[in-house]
């Protein structure tokens, strides 16, 4: 009995020993990651300034594989022409002088905070304009060094990036904007970037941005030949498709509205000056205020871009309504004018022919007190002779009277309804104006549509 309680006192003792020395060894742990550091990165042990070699130990160039995460786009600027990104950049490399022994599997890899205690890829964005790195709270960067000597550099920033645009389509246009990545010093017999195999960019879920749409992207490579050698490069093209809904409720329904509405002094009176003329100097106001919004927020390019064909036009027209009432105007004058002419001239002949009728009667009178004393009368014969110049002025009225008159015209016969000539042109304006428009916008929308989809 005293031998089993010896016995389980022995087991119990070895149990608590390995269970302590368990522990011991769980605590020790990450002293031996600071070992392997000390022994991989020691002082003469490893020189940042040396590249690494190529692959499988070799002369060749370093080999350095790229992947980004996009996380956000806050902007794309057109007067500018650049946009702001947010992504995470990493690079992987393999470095045969950081290999190290990963205790059976428990050290899987070593991090670092600090950059410059490895060698890192001279890697720079070549359309840059302005960039920053993130160190709230701490800096968003690590390193890892992995036992077979891979290395994985991982760090979040923020850009601002060139984007040369073409406007010719704006507002139904699409802009392709570039992220270049190439190697400052480094040339291709020394260093080659490679993009990632299987998901080189990823883009972060429900990405929203205010006027555009990331319709897809494209990975390629850019080397660059100089006069000090060739660099590797890549790049990834970001296509954006500009988001027309804005544009449609900001710009081109208003436009259409001001139009409209300058299309009403057609119908109100010709005498309503003062009415037709506010009007119409008010919309061609509102019109060039428009205008001169929309360029301001684009920049002065050398080409015609299709905003400016469509307020081009709709300025056109708000100036040739107000140039309608002018003529009308001018011709309800000139019609006044003529008028009282006529009237004047009705009066004159009213005059003339009352001076004739009594000139007449007078001489009917002396003719009747000749014909009294001479008691002579002169017989004008019944019968017309073939020659008499009278008969053959007679025939030629019944001719004329025969011939059937002419069917006036549907045009004609409407606007005689319109007794004055200002009139007429208000009635044919309220036609001639929304059809000449309406076959504007069948063009204009036909054009710069087919020209999308062709560029697309």
């Amino acid at each position: 009995m005293g031998t089993g309680h010896y016995f389980w006192a022995i087991f119990y003792f070895t149990s608590l020993c390995s269970a302590s020395l368990a522990n011991n060894a769980k605590i020790n742990f990450r002293e031996k990651e600071k070992k392997v550091l000390d022994q991989i990165l020691g002082a003469g042990k490893y020189d940042a300034r040396i590249r690494p070699s190529g692959i499988n130990g070799t002369d060749g160039p370093a080999v350095v594989r790229v992947n980004i995460f996009v996380r956000s786009i806050s902007k794309i600027d057109d007067v500018t022409m650049e946009y702001s990104v947010q992504l995470t950049f990493r690079e992987q490399w393999t470095d045969e002088r950081l290999k190290f022994d990963d205790i059976q599997g428990r050290l899987k890899y070593l991090t670092l905070t600090e950059a410059n205690r490895v060698w890192m890829p001279d890697l720079f964005f070549s359309n840059e304009k302005e960039g920053h790195f993130h160190n709230i709270i701490m800096p968003n960067v690590y390193i890892r060094i992995f036992p077979n000597g891979s290395v994985l550099y991982s760090i979040r920033i923020s850009l601002t990036l060139a984007c040369p645009m073409n406007l010719k389509l704006y507002p139904l246009d699409r802009q392709i904007c570039s992220l270049r990545m190439a190697s400052y010093g480094w040339t291709t017999n020394d260093l080659v970037f490679l993009w990632k195999e299987g998901d080189p960019v990823q883009v972060v879920k429900n990405l929203h941005l205010p006027r555009f749409t990331l319709e897809k992207f494209l990975t390629d490579y850019c080397n660059s030949k100089t006069n000090t050698g060739e660099y590797s490069c890549l790049k990834v093209d970001l296509l954006f498709k500009r988001e027309f809904s804005y544009y449609l409720i900001q710009i081109y329904i208003p436009c259409c509205m001001l139009v409209i509405v300058s299309w009403v002094s057609f119908w109100l009176d010709q005498g309503a000056v003062p009415a037709r003329v506010s009007l119409g100097v008010t919309t061609l106001l509102t019109m060039a205020t428009q205008t001169s919004g929309i360029n301001a927020s684009l920049p002065p390019v050398s080409y015609t871009k299709a905003i400016d064909v469509w307020t081009g036009v709709c300025l056109t027209f708000v100036f040739g309504a107000l140039l309608e009432f002018a003529l009308v105007n001018y011709a309800s004058r000139s019609g006044l004018n003529k008028a009282n002419r006529a009237a004047d001239m009705h009066k004159e002949n009213m005059k003339k022919k009352r001076r004739d009728l009594e000139q007449a009667s007078l001489d009917a009178a002396s003719d009747l007190l000749d014909t009294d004393s001479n008691a002579t009368f002169a017989m004008k014969p019944l019968v017309r002779h073939p020659g008499d110049p009278l008969a053959l002025e007679k025939l030629r009225q019944c001719e004329v009277h025969m011939q059937p008159p002419k069917r006036p015209s549907c045009c004609k016969t409407w606007l005689s309804k319109f007794p004055t000539r200002s009139k007429r042109i208000d009635v044919i304006s309220r036609i001639t104006f929304p059809l000449v428009f309406a076959l504007f916008n069948l063009v204009y929308w036909s054009t710069y549509l087919f020209r999308e989809e062709e560029d697309e």
